[in-house]
């Protein structure tokens, strides 16, 4: 199996991120786009513009692109939480009021936003390739664990945490409001180095 090459990202790769953000989010992303954008206006154009922007998690300067010949094929958005809990915004999405809770039980910690594959690359070892650069950009930084959080319902990805050494810490019941998902709850997942 031939090993993909990581980059660096950056503001170029706008668009390979939204849509790997969209897999990886399992459509909240677009869901919360467009909420954004409001009638008539492309999502998308939100979440390009998140990715391009350095104030968002999903900061190209957060990411990490894998290629094969020269074409995207996965990335991670990874980066350190701070090292105590911060509070919950009036103003944040009820949808995103769970995920931060489980954030903040995670603090000090190298944060896994985002692992996804465009479909045809799935299942080949970019997954956890990605996840030892996280390891490898978590022990560069000087912190000792890792964390990210999935939903109950995606058990391939689970499985693929669990092999590279995650384990569940915690779950927070999801908060759909309109965004269609079969999940029930999201699982905090942490890991030691």
């Amino acid at each position: 199996m031939i090993q993909p090459a990581f980059r660096p990202a950056t503001p170029d790769d706008a668009g390979t991120l939204a849509e790997l953000v969209q897999f990886a989010s399992e459509g909240l992303a677009l869901y919360l786009w467009t909420q954004i954008a409001g009638a008539g206006h492309d999502p998308w154009n939100i979440g390009r513009e998140r990715v391009r922007s350095e104030s968002y998690g999903v900061s190209y300067k957060n990411a990490i692109i894998a290629e094969l010949s020269g074409q995207p094929t996965s990335a991670l958005i990874s980066y350190s939480l701070r090292d105590r809990p911060e509070a919950v915004s009036d103003e944040l999405p009820a949808v995103l009021i769970p995920l931060h809770e489980l954030m903040n039980h995670a603090p000090d910690t190298w944060y896994v936003h985002a692992l996804a594959a465009y479909p045809s690359y799935r299942g080949k070892g970019q997954g956890s390739a990605l996840l030892a650069v996280a390891d490898n950009l978590a022990a560069a930084a000087g912190i000792t664990g890792l964390s990210l959080i999935v939903s109950d319902t995606n058990v391939s990805a689970r499985k693929l945490y669990e092999r590279c050494g995650y384990r569940e810490a915690a779950h927070c019941e999801m908060v759909k409001e309109h965004w269609p998902h079969p999940g029930t709850n999201w699982v905090l997942m942490r890991k030691r180095l």
